[in-house]
C-alpha cells in the first residue's frame, strides 16, 4: 500500500527500517510501507530510503586497500614458505600474485555501480552498527519480526566478497600453468602447495569479512602497525640481523625491510581520519624508527651475551 508524504503515517520502527520512494510527483513523494531499503540505499533521519550517491572517503579507500592487500600478503608468505631456498621461481610467482590481485581489483571496480567506471558510489559509515543491520530487526509485537537487513555501508561490505571471488578465479586461471612451467626445481607435491594454501585462506578471509567487517573497518590501522612491527622483529631475529651491515649481505633482507616500511607508512596514514593527506606526511618520519631501534639494541639483547655476563657476575 502506497502512502503520500502528506498522509499521517505510523512510526517506522527499527534502527534501519525505512520507506522506499515509489514515485515522485513534483515536490511530493509517494512512499511504500515501512520495511527494508532496496540495495544501494539507506535510511535518512526521516526514515526514508535514499540512494547512496556519495563517494568513498579517503579512510574508506584505505580500508578497501587493506582488505585487498590481505590476499596478496598471504600469497607472498606461502610462496616464500613453499618455494624453498634453491627455487628460482619465487619472484615470478610473486609477480603473478600481484598481477592476479591487481586485475581482480580493477574488474571489481568496473562491475560495481556505476558499471564500467573505476569510481563507485557509497553510503557514509556513521557507526559500528551500520555493518550489522541484521542485529537490529525490530519486533513491534514481540512475536513478528520486521526484517530490515540491508547493506547500510554500501558497497564496502559486499565489494570485498566480489574482490575475493575474482582473486580466486584469476588465481586458478593463471597460477597453475605458470607454476607447472617454472617450478621445475620443486617436487611434484610441492609445486602447487602455495595454490592449495590459497584455497584454505580465501574461505577464512571471507568469514573474517562476514563476521568482523565492521570491527576491521575501525581497527585495521592498528592491526597493520602491530602485525608489521611484530613480523619485522621476528624476521630480523630469525635472520640473525644485528647491524646495518647484516642487512646489506642479502638483497632479500632489504626487500623485506622496505615492504614492512610500506606497511608502517600505510598504517600511520590510516590512523587519523583526515581528508588532507599533507597533514599526515610528517608522521611518515616515524616509519624507519622501529627498525633503527632494533638494530641499535639487538647486540645488547643477544642471549649468548646475556648468559655470559650472567655467568661472569656469579
Amino acid at each position: 500500500m502506497a502512502r503520500s508524504v502528506v498522509d499521517i503515517q505510523p512510526a517506522c520502527l527499527g534502527l534501519y527500517c525505512g520507506r522506499a520512494v515509489l514515485a515522485v510527483n513534483g515536490s511530493a513523494e509517494l512512499y511504500g510501507d515501512c520495511g527494508v531499503c532496496p540495495r544501494g540505499q539507506r535510511t535518512d533521519d526521516n526514515k526514508i530510503c535514499r540512494e547512496c550517491a556519495g563517494a568513498p572517503g579517503r579512510y574508506d579507500w584505505l580500508y578497501l586497500g587493506f582488505m585487498a592487500m590481505l590476499p596478496l600478503v598471504l600469497h607472498c608468505f606461502f610462496i616464500e614458505w613453499y618455494s624453498g631456498k634453491k627455487s628460482s621461481s619465487a619472484l615470478l610467482q610473486h609477480i603473478t600474485a600481484l598481477l592476479e590481485c591487481s586485475i581482480a581489483a580493477v574488474v571489481t571496480l568496473l562491475v560495481s555501480d556505476p558499471a564500467g567506471s573505476l569510481h563507485i558510489r557509497s553510503c557514509e559509515v556513521k557507526k559500528l552498527s551500520d555493518w550489522y543491520t541484521m542485529l537490529y530487526n525490530p519486533s513491534p509485537d514481540y512475536i513478528t519480526t520486521v526484517h530490515c537487513t540491508h547493506e547500510a555501508v554500501y558497497p564496502l561490505y559486499t565489494i570485498v566478497f566480489i574482490y575475493y571471488a575474482f582473486c580466486l578465479v584469476f588465481m586458478m586461471l593463471l597460477r597453475p600453468f605458470l607454476v607447472k612451467k617454472i617450478a621445475c626445481g620443486l617436487g611434484k607435491s610441492d609445486r602447487f602447495k602455495s595454490i592449495y594454501a590459497a584455497l584454505y585462506f580465501f574461505p577464512v578471509l571471507t568469514v573474517l569479512q562476514a563476521v568482523g567487517g565492521g570491527l576491521l573497518y575501525y581497527a585495521f590501522p592498528y592491526i597493520i602497525l602491530v602485525l608489521s612491527l611484530v613480523t619485522l622483529a621476528v624476521y630480523l631475529s630469525a635472520s640473525e640481523v644485528e647491524s646495518f651491515k647484516d642487512l646489506l649481505v642479502r638483497k632479500k633482507r632489504l626487500v623485506v625491510l622496505f615492504s614492512h616500511w610500506l606497511l608502517h607508512a600505510y598504517g600511520i596514514i590510516s590512523i587519523p581520519k583526515l581528508d588532507k593527506l599533507e597533514q599526515d606526511l610528517p608522521l611518515l618520519a616515524l616509519v624507519p624508527a622501529p627498525a633503527i631501534f632494533y638494530l641499535m639494541t639487538a647486540k645488547y639483547t643477544e642471549p649468548s651475551r646475556i648468559l655470559s655476563e650472567g655467568g661472569n657476575g656469579h
